[in-house]
This record gives C-alpha cells, sequence and structure tokens, in this order.
C-alpha cells in the first residue's frame, strides 16, 4: 500500500541550531579559542559536525516520512549537495594539479576511507562523504523495506557505536566510524513520530536538561575526554532534541534569532568555502598576521557563500525539484503529490 505523502512542517529552532553548528566549525578551524592544551578548537568544531549530522539525519528521516518518494528524495539531495561540492573540488584540485584518482575519490564521495584521498582544502569534504554514503544507504533500504527500513536506522546506529568502542575509536573521519552521529538524529525523527516514546518526550521536556546538555555536547567532543566520546551522538541528539520539543525562554529566543537564521541559509556553502581564508599567501607570515588577514578574507567568502545560496545553488535546488516532478509516475501521482513542501534543507 503506498503511503500518503503529507506536508512536512518547518520547525525553526532546527535552523538555529544549523547557523550554531557552521558557526562552531568556523571558530574551531579558523580561530584559536583558550590554551591548546585544553583542545577547544578540536572540541568547538566536532560539535558543530555533530551537531549538523544529528540535523541532517533527522531532516533527512523525515522527508521520507512525510514524502516516501525514493527518486524524488535523491534527485533533490544530489542536486542540494554535488553542484557546489563538485565545483569546489575541480577548482581547487585542477589548482593543486592533482592526481586522477585524488578527482574520482572525492567527486564519488569515497574520499574519507584509507588511504584518504584529500588534500588540504579539501580535507573537509569528507563530512559530504559521510553524508552522501548515509543518503545512498538510506534510500536502499527505503526502496526495499518502504518505512519498515527506516527502523533499521536506530540498529545500524547501535552497531556503529559497539564498532567505534570495540575498535577504541573515539572520533574518525571513516564513515563506519563516524556515521552514528546522523542515524542519532534519524532514531530522533522515528521517536518524535511514535506514540511509543511519550515517556521519553515528556522527560526532555524539562527546562533544566539543556542546560546540562550543552556543557556535556561540547565536552564529549573534545580529545581530552576519552571515552565520554562514544556518547556524542547522543548527547548532542538529546540536546537538540530537547529544543524540538521545548525551546525555553533565552535558549529558544537565540534558536529562533534572525543572525541564526542568515547563517543557516548560507551554511552549506560557508563550510565548503570557508578553507579558501587559509589557503596561499593567506597561509603565510607570523601568526598574527595570518589571524589579521583571515578577517577581510572571512568577508569575502561571507559574500561568496550568500551569492552561491542565493543564485547557483538556487538554480540546481529549483531544477532538481522540476526533474524529480518531471520523473514521478503518472499512475501514482495524487494532488497531494503536488504540495510544495518547504526546503529544509
Amino acid at each position: 500500500m503506498t503511503q500518503p505523502i503529507r506536508k512536512m512542517p518547518h520547525i525553526q529552532v532546527l535552523d538555529g541550531w544549523r547557523g550554531i553548528s557552521i558557526l562552531l566549525v568556523l571558530l574551531g578551524h579558523l580561530f584559536p579559542l583558550g590554551p591548546k592544551s585544553w583542545q577547544l578548537n578540536a572540541a568547538f568544531a566536532a560539535t558543530g559536525m555533530a551537531i549538523f549530522f544529528c540535523l541532517s539525519g533527522f531532516l533527512i528521516t523525515n522527508t521520507l516520512i512525510y514524502r516516501p518518494l525514493v527518486r524524488e528524495f535523491l534527485i533533490r539531495r544530489l542536486c542540494r549537495i554535488v553542484p557546489l561540492s563538485w565545483a569546489f573540488m575541480l577548482v581547487v584540485l585542477l589548482c593543486e594539479h592533482a592526481r586522477f584518482k585524488v578527482f574520482l575519490a572525492q567527486m564519488l564521495f569515497v574520499a574519507n576511507y584509507p588511504p584518504f584521498f584529500l588534500t588540504l582544502p579539501t580535507a573537509h569534504l569528507w563530512s559530504l562523504c559521510v553524508e552522501v554514503q548515509f543518503y545512498l544507504t538510506v534510500a536502499l533500504l527505503f526502496a526495499l523495506f518502504r518505512h519498515r527500513g527506516l527502523y533499521l536506522l536506530p540498529v545500524l546506529c547501535l552497531i556503529v557505536t559497539g564498532i567505534r568502542i570495540a575498535t577504541h575509536t573515539e572520533i574518525s573521519i571513516v564513515t563506519y566510524a563516524r556515521v552514528d552521529e546522523i542515524l542519532a538524529g534519524a532514531t530522533l525523527a522515528l521517536a518524535l513520530e511514535s506514540p511509543r516514546f511519550a515517556a521519553i518526550k515528556s522527560a526532555l521536556e524539562q527546562r533544566w536538561l539543556i542546560l546540562l546538555f550543552i556543557p556535556l555536547a561540547v565536552a564529549s567532543a573534545n580529545p581530552l575526554a576519552g571515552p565520554l566520546g562514544y556518547l556524542r551522538p547522543y548527547i548532542v541528539t538529546l540536546m537538540v532534541g530537547q529544543t524540538v520539543l521545548f525551546a525555553p525562554g533565552l535558549i529558544g529566543k537565540v534558536l529562533r534569532s534572525r543572525t541564526l537564521f542568515f547563517l543557516a541559509e548560507i551554511s552549506y556553502a560557508l563550510y565548503i568555502l570557508h578553507p579558501l581564508v587559509d589557503v596561499g599567501w593567506l597561509n603565510t607570515g607570523p601568526k598574527i598576521v595570518r589571524y589579521i588577514k583571515r578577517m577581510p578574507a572571512l568577508a569575502v567568502v561571507f559574500v561568496g557563500a550568500w551569492a552561491s545560496t542565493r543564485y547557483y545553488e538556487h538554480w540546481w535546488i529549483a531544477q532538481g525539484k522540476r526533474w524529480s516532478r518531471r520523473l514521478a509516475p503518472v499512475s501514482t501521482a495524487t494532488p497531494a503529490q503536488k504540495t510544495r513542501v518547504a526546503d529544509m534543507a
């Protein structure tokens, strides 16, 4: 029986978390944070990525719950991710005179596996490899088992965490040792859809919990925290999930702020482009000089990210929607299928 298509609700606080995630990544990658021995740069960047992955798992799973159309899902997701990342890869790798196998591994989104075909300006694209591999996996599960396939995601999440514990891997860029951060977000989406988790949802509505989750999330991303890193996917997911259910007072206002919404809108382009502030001449001279150079360079990246989002990426997103509608099977098309759903990616 064909599952009905429903309009996916827009959860405003998730925009705030996306804005926070890119802000943490930028701070962690580009600016000194505290004494070096505290490893706050690594902690902030990893926290930002964990939030980003959680949001991705949550939204991707919700997309298939509300719009159970696999071909449409894949077309729209690839049109969202591929055009800018491929353009960035081509320009950077051509400038670096990279070998063909580096091009191939990066453009097929498998460069995050040994021997790691990543270069310095494209090293951050390991996360897109994890993302795309997750898209293909969840699409395959859904194509084979429909909605029941989604309930394999929590099982896979626990398996991945089990692999990390067994191999003493607190953090990694390899998919099978990192994708539990996405799968935990997917589990949150399933939990919020199910009445069986009513007790957990009720517990998460306690105001004080967010004050516990925030420092725990940052601590779990710090290399100094040791085994606490195994729980990072779950701590971050509980933190985000708590605000989805109940965003209290000042925290709710911050997550719904226009500044974070703007950062969320351009977050993907910012993430792709931000290493450009630290290449070539910009990465020469004493440390203080390099940081001074980064400020105007970062302003240029912000402008470029805004332009990319507004024009280049917007065109491809619209094109993906047109292609997916064109390929939709006529025999199963209904007025509900023609309902425009807000793009939350």
